[in-house]
């Protein structure tokens, strides 16, 4: 208690932040981590800016069964709770509080933080990434929250998350198809392999109805997507007839990952010239980008 920090700059906190999420994660029930105290639990209460709402009724039983058991293994993480002494908010742990609400206990373990307003969601966000029942759209929107609402860049967050950036970076590029195409894929009708053959398409939408009726498979979907792509084009003479080399089309999935944005590069075959095609959707994907080229 007597290490507790003050309130910590965004991209400064955020592996200070990772850690309570994932020594929590890591801890198994051999090796619980030690509560600095146990509280009544009708003195815990959720964090009304929690990010996720869905809590699985399943997993709640199994979770439930556990506690009822082996007690809570792992303390929740909390605050003090804003304008009520004595009270504490849960910064990370609402599924257990639930599932323990379920089970009649009496009293919960707790670890006592100091979080500001801006941390407590940092980390419900962080704690929600870390997740293995998230859908890609979900996680997707996770790290655009990360990196929109706290400046964190995609290598950062690959650091402290201990995802790769490409993951990232293709992750969220699904956020640029249509939000149809993305309540597919949230209900599981589409597969985030489907999804990413249909981000460079000039229609997905379309693509993605003809994939769910037909029931195809990723392989199937990709192909389909480079023949609508090709069937579209009006002036062979802006594109090459030729496939483009595995180094340009590399260079292609780099640079739209990390825009965000999809992007086509047309390079004259043995020459030095060529151009860059940057396609947005939205203004805002517009200002996003002109951000990005005037950054210093």
């Amino acid at each position: 208690m007597s290490e507790k920090k003050k309130t910590r700059g965004l991209g400064r906190g955020l592996s200070a932040l990772m850690a309570d999420v994932t020594e929590e994660r890591a801890a198994g029930d051999s090796a619980p981590r030690r509560a600095d105290m146990t509280v009544p639990i009708e003195k815990v209460f959720p964090n009304p800016d929690q990010p996720r709402r869905t809590f699985t009724a399943d997993q709640l039983d199994e979770l439930t069964a556990s506690i009822k058991e082996k007690g809570v293994i792992q303390p929740l993480i909390v605050r003090n709770r804003p304008g009520h002494e004595g009270e504490y908010e849960i910064v990370a742990g609402e599924r257990r509080w639930r599932a323990s609400q379920r089970a009649g206990l009496h009293a919960l373990p707790i670890i006592l933080r100091e979080y500001s307003d801006t941390e407590v969601l940092e980390v419900a966000i962080i704690e929600n990434i870390q997740r293995a029942d998230l859908n890609p759209v979900e996680e997707a929107a996770g790290y655009r929250q990360l990196m929109d609402k706290f400046g964190h860049t995609q290598e950062k967050l690959s650091e402290a998350l201990g995802k790769s950036r490409s993951h990232i970076a293709n992750l969220m590029r699904l956020l640029n198809l249509p939000e149809p195409v993305q309540e597919m894929l949230k209900n599981g009708e589409l597969s985030a392999g489907h999804a990413r053959a249909l981000i460079t398409t000039d229609d997905p939408l379309a693509i993605a109805k003809k994939v769910v009726k037909g029931g195809l498979s990723v392989r199937q979907t990709e192909a389909l997507a480079k023949k609508g792509g090709a069937a579209t084009q009006k002036q062979p003479a802006t594109r090459p007839k030729v496939e483009k080399d595995a180094d340009t089309r590399a260079l292609e999935g780099d640079l739209s990952a990390n825009l965000g944005l999809r992007v086509s590069i047309d390079h004259k075959p043995g020459g030095e010239s060529g151009q860059i095609v940057i396609r947005y959707d939205s203004l805002d994907q517009l200002d996003e980008l002109c951000r990005i080229l005037s950054a210093s």
